[in-house]
């Protein structure tokens, strides 16, 4: 933790070439991925029945997929939830969502039902209130119904929340900046976009609405971090008097690389306590914001400024503009 403590004196803009290749090779390969595979998308955009189902033991996931296809639901999805009595099964839109999670269970609890009765022991074991024993060692935790036109519509608005959202940020920075850190801001942004978009492709990871959110998240993290760099080398824009482009943005990323740090490393931290604690519910959320914080750490650092500075930032670019007459003002009575 010692570059935490002292002013470090990195020469970040020495290794823009590398980083820049570095950066490119990945989007490549996640670009192709996406072309290839594409995105592994949840219930919610392309529509379907979600089942979750809790067994009173450990179940064997080939089993159930087993018992699912002698039912007629070739075309189930079966994975654990969390635990290995948990699963979920997740199923194309076809028929009403109450009529396929109802077919579900009853195929489920069909092999329960079925011994119990050869053991002609049903009356000893059954259920409070008269129920079967599959009811009681199978039971529905909560079902989840999509239409493919409101996964459709989902994924347009998604889409276009997050081409606002950039959008917004390159007039802001703009404003708040100048034209060359608001360009610098959005690639960096897209970077990040990019990449984790990439990766969730290339490792086939279940994009979900909450992923989306993630992402939406993570442009403003990453922003926040660029922000704070981009402030100080304005500062010393206006500060120092001698050094080159490219002295200033290594000084002022150094200046600011303590707080960077800290602040990634806390986030982090809480990320990977929802990642292995949080459950299968959030497991997709935790792993794009475990991936964005990582991507946005390094873009504001890598990415943003190096683009400023190969678009020709100067000093000058940086200086207030002194208003005409500003000087006479200050002389008359």
């Amino acid at each position: 933790m010692q570059i935490l403590r002292k002013q470090t004196d990195f020469k970040f803009m020495s290794l823009r070439r590398i980083a820049f290749g570095v950066s490119t090779v990945v989007i490549a390969i996640g670009i192709a991925a996406l072309f290839v595979r594409g995105l592994n998308f949840g219930i919610d955009f392309t529509g379907g029945t979600l089942v979750e189902v809790s067994y009173d033991e450990s179940v064997q996931i080939e089993g159930v997929r087993d018992t699912l296809k002698q039912a007629g639901f070739d075309d189930a999805l079966v994975q654990y939830f969390g635990t290995s009595s948990d699963i979920m099964v997740r199923l194309p839109a076809r028929d009403a969502g109450a009529k396929l999670s109802s077919g579900v269970m009853q195929a489920l609890r069909q092999p329960y039902n079925e011994t119990l009765a050869e053991s002609r022991k049903g009356a000893a074991q059954q259920c409070v209130g008269g129920a079967g024993a599959g009811d009681c060692r199978v039971q529905m935790r909560r079902v989840e119904f999509v239409g493919p036109q409101v996964g459709e519509e989902l994924t347009e608005k998604g889409g276009l929340a997050m081409i606002y959202a950039l959008i917004g940020i390159l007039v802001y920075v703009a404003w708040r900046f100048e034209w060359r850190f608001a360009v610098g801001s959005v690639v960096a942004l897209v970077h990040d976009v990019l990449v984790t978009v990439g990766l969730f492709s290339l490792l086939h990871l279940e994009f979900s609405l909450p992923v989306l959110a993630a992402i939406l998240a993570v442009i403003g993290y990453s922003l926040n971090d660029t922000i704070v760099v981009f402030d100080r080398v304005r500062e010393n824009f206006r500060k120092i008097r001698r050094g080159s482009v490219s002295e200033i943005m290594d000084r002022s990323i150094n200046q600011t690389l303590p707080r960077t740090l800290l602040t990634s490393i806390t986030t982090l931290l809480v990320l990977l306590a929802l990642f292995l604690l949080g459950g299968e519910v959030i497991h997709g959320f935790a792993t794009a914001l475990i991936i964005g914080v990582i991507v946005g750490t390094y873009s504001s650092i890598f990415v943003a400024s190096p683009v400023v500075m190969a678009l020709g930032v100067t000093r000058e670019d940086m200086m207030p503009v002194k208003k005409e007459g500003a000087d006479q003002d200050r002389v008359a009575p």
